[in-house]
């Protein structure tokens, strides 16, 4: 993630007649009048190649062998006065795009979905699905880590980082994973989207608190906006016909929290991008490097896995379609830009909200949404929305 040189179809006729060997410059200027005059002076007196060929026509006045006069020779290089190919139409690549995009949503919304299905027959083992996840995740980073050293991308002084900032992301990581899918097993689906975009806000918060970020005022009443629904869907367990009704408040508190534990390992990977560059003196750290060490610190021992209905088909499922919904994120990331893979991202929150709350295997009541959690999910679509507007570019003076 080769350039050729467009051949010169004036001289294909004279190929038979190489050109001088050396072309000099003289104070940093080409000699290619001297050229064209060596050149020139290699032609035969008659040239039937040159004469067959459209691009360059050869006039040849007979004189006699020993008179003294030069001959009268003139080349006439036609102009190639074909235009150049229009540029590619903008049409093929926006196609992809609006497929990507399709596939990407497609994906996220069976990433969220099968996220709260597997965590149904793992309702007791809500750890070793987050250890199955990081382990999936761990062969898939190290593989690719290997061949991007063994190609040279990944230098020597890259593996050599400090490992202590890799411990902490994977301790939090891990904290997070676990505490999130711990209190994801015992909430209503359609919720846990709502409830994981606390993470913005933990991010917001703490990237200007700890790095020094600065926010634009869309990004900030963005922010708001989200919080402000995700409080909205909290509260609305407080009635008894609500979704959360009858849900202990220390499973929303822990998803929250679960939030801010991943918030805080992506803002130590941040800093480690910003200190590498110093440390490998302008050079950026390969993100498979980070990607892999935070991964290998949450390994731990899996032993506590115990088969069960459904175990082990949904959780292979859902590793499965989270490696190709992070795959497919990235793939359309790289073809369009950071803004479209948020909206794509921020439209599969209320797909999901709706397709979680629908008879589903595992899951045959479903689930009602209450307007006051429909208007606290309205609400945060809004945030979502606001935050990811482009920002004007300022006009230079």
């Amino acid at each position: 993630m080769g350039m050729g040189y467009p051949s010169t179809s004036s001289f294909q006729g004279i190929a038979c007649h190489p050109p001088p060997p050396f072309v000099g410059k003289v104070n940093g200027t080409s000699k290619s009048h001297s050229l064209v005059s060596m050149f020139l002076r290699r032609l035969p007196l008659r040239l039937p190649s040159i004469s067959s060929n459209p691009n360059l026509a050869c006039r040849n006045t007979n004189f006699p062998r020993n008179s003294p006069a030069k001959p009268n020779l003139t080349v006439r290089a036609s102009t190639n006065n074909t235009p150049p190919p229009p540029p590619l139409s903008s049409s093929s690549n926006t196609q992809l795009i609006i497929i990507s995009s399709a596939i990407t949503v497609t994906l996220a919304i069976a990433n969220r979905v099968l996220y709260k299905l597997a965590l149904v027959p793992m309702k007791q083992y809500p750890f070793f699905l987050a250890q199955f996840t990081t382990f999936g995740y761990v062969v898939i980073y190290f593989s690719l880590l290997f061949a991007r050293y063994r190609m040279g991308t990944v230098t020597d002084e890259m593996i050599r980082l400090p490992k202590s900032r890799f411990m902490a992301i994977g301790f939090l990581e891990a904290l997070g994973l676990a505490s999130g899918m711990a209190s994801a097993a015992m909430l209503p689906g359609p919720s846990i989207p709502i409830l994981n975009q606390a993470f913005l806000v933990w991010q917001l918060a703490l990237s200007a608190l700890l790095l020094g970020r600065k926010y634009s005022l869309n990004q900030i009443a963005g922010c708001l906006l989200v919080a402000t629904g995700v409080v909205l869907a909290v509260a609305s367990g407080s009635n008894a016909n609500q979704m959360l009704s009858g849900v202990e408040f220390i499973w929303p508190a822990i998803m929250i929290a679960s939030c801010a534990f991943q918030a805080s390992a992506s803002i130590i990977k941040e800093f480690i991008f910003v200190d590498a560059t110093k440390r490998l003196k302008g050079k950026s750290v390969d993100i498979f490097v980070v990607n892999s060490f935070g991964s290998g610190f949450q390994v731990s021992d899996m032993s506590c896995y115990k088969c069960c209905d459904g175990a082990p088909l949904l959780p292979l499922l859902y590793v499965t379609t989270n490696l190709a919904f992070n795959i497919s994120l990235l793939r359309l990331m790289k073809i369009s830009t950071a803004v479209v893979a948020s909206l794509v991202v921020m439209l599969s929150v209320p797909l999901s909200i709706y397709v979680l709350s629908l008879p589903l295997p595992y899951l045959p009541e479903g689930s009602s949404l209450s307007p006051f959690f429909l208007f606290g999910s309205l609400i945060l679509v809004l945030g979502l929305l606001l935050y990811n507007l482009p920002h004007p570019a300022k006009q230079s003076s």
